[in-house]
């Protein structure tokens, strides 16, 4: 994809990139932890929990990618918007928009 001129435009492809069930399952599962060590910091005051953020995010993205999608994760090129791409597809599969 050559550089995306939006994030609606970067979103789209960033779906394509996640067409498998276990890949987008996966980011779910890696993402929510994310989001309960945020939470976990702050209720425990404990900063070190933030630190396992990104390895656990991470991880559990890059597995669903070389392991199912066989593909490269877009964070890659594009890291913000990929983070971005992350919580906003967590969120649409939490509203149901997206299978799971």
């Amino acid at each position: 994809m050559q550089h995306p001129k939006s994030f609606t435009e970067f979103y789209s492809y960033y779906l394509e990139q996640h067409s498998d069930t276990n890949c987008r399952r996966l980011h779910f599962i890696g993402t929510g932890c994310v989001l309960l060590l945020l939470i976990g910091s702050m209720v425990l005051g404990d900063w070190r929990l933030l630190l396992a953020m990104p390895l656990v995010g991470y991880g559990f993205a890059w597995l669903g990618h070389f392991a199912f999608e066989k593909n490269k994760p877009a964070a890659f090129k594009n890291p913000a918007w990929s983070l971005m791409g992350d919580f906003r597809m967590f969120a649409d599969i939490c509203r149901g928009r997206i299978q799971w």
